[in-house]
């Protein structure tokens, strides 16, 4: 369909149900939701200069970062510093705006107007993954700027099959090779290299490691993180991502609402929203590290995609906190199949 045709749908479908989100709108469409902004008649197709567009936002002060895969959506409020691009790779380092870029993924950019004036960023696919959303303290003027010193010339976006990720059977695996060298980690970012050496699949790695280090447990771990986190003050660390981008809250946590399907955290300058009935699996993980164990709390869909991890708060060179770790030995007690609280 053209992109004339396809915002003349959108039109007649949210006069129907005002409410719809424009994720939720392109999904009933039959098209990804990148198409759907390059649609808009408001939206600025934007030049893919990715460390130009990052590396000006500061000037615009505080702004919404939001994050999200198909189960969780992780808001942050702050302002974008210390933005650093190295070819595809990038980060963002700061105490709110915390962020690891994987910017082979980035396609698609647009400044999309309206009463909340925001930078889309799509993948090859069209699915967002990042957008970055004015606050009551932004510099609108300084923001509107930026993003228009980077217009392009519009162009649809043709989104392309998603790669099919491809693993070993576990039949295929050296389950001996793999356990030793699970156990000889020195820093969790060798956790990636050590699933692409041995063509493993994040859940299919967890069912295979060393059982000291990976133990399945209940859905209602997450509830239990969360409310003993709420309840105690402890600063936890809430990532989460897609191909694109994984978002990182440091701190602790106060205000949990569970709404339907949704747990939240809602909380001034960080909000997450979980799809728990889209939680299929939740594994309490154990790295080793040159700092000590460092221990998560992950939580996976039913294709074995990651939701959202949990972590208590640390830096790197210092051990985890010890009440986070008594923490998630805690949660070896929830079985898998245990109804959650809220659900019970």
């Amino acid at each position: 369909m053209t992109t004339s045709s396809l915002w003349h749908r959108y039109l007649a479908l949210k006069a129907e149900q005002p409410k719809l989100r424009m994720r939720d709108a392109a999904a009933r469409l039959g098209a990804s939701e990148g198409e759907l902004v390059a649609a808009d008649p408001a939206a600025t197709r934007l030049k893919t200069e990715w460390a130009a567009l990052l590396g000006g936002l500061k000037a615009a002060g505080p702004l919404l970062a939001l994050t999200r895969n198909e189960a969780a959506v992780h808001e942050k409020t702050g302002v974008y510093e210390h933005v650093q691009i190295e070819g595809k790779m990038g980060l963002a380092l700061n105490p709110n705006i915390d962020l690891r870029l994987f910017l082979s993924q980035w396609r698609h950019a647009f400044a999309v107007g309206g009463e909340r004036p925001s930078m889309q960023v799509f993948d090859q696919q069209g699915e967002a993954v990042h957008k970055i959303y004015v606050v009551e303290d932004t510099d609108r003027a300084a923001f509107e700027a930026l993003l228009a010193a980077h217009a392009d010339v519009p162009r649809p976006v043709a989104p392309e099959p998603r790669p099919s990720p491809e693993h070993k059977a576990d039949e295929e695996v050296d389950i001996d090779a793999f356990r030793q060298q699970w156990r000889e980690l020195r820093d969790t970012h060798e956790f990636f290299g050590l699933l692409r050496r041995h063509g493993l699949g994040r859940v299919q790695a967890l069912r295979l490691a060393p059982p000291e280090f990976a133990r399945q447990v209940g859905i209602g771990a997450v509830d239990a993180v969360l409310g003993a986190a709420a309840e105690s003050g402890l600063p936890i660390m809430v990532f989460v991502g897609n191909a694109g981008c994984v978002q990182i809250h440091t701190g602790p946590v106060h205000r949990i609402a569970p709404m339907g399907p949704w747990l939240n955290v809602l909380d001034p300058g960080f909000n997450l929203h979980l799809r728990m009935d889209l939680c299929r699996e939740a594994w309490l993980v154990r790295k080793p590290t040159s700092d000590g164990i460092v221990t998560s709390l992950e939580c996976y869909d039913a294709d074995g995609a990651l939701i959202v991890q949990f972590f208590g708060e640390r830096k790197p060179g210092k051990p985890e906190l010890p009440p986070w770790t008594a923490l998630a030995d805690s949660l070896a007690d929830i079985a898998p199949g245990t109804p959650r609280p809220s659900a019970a």
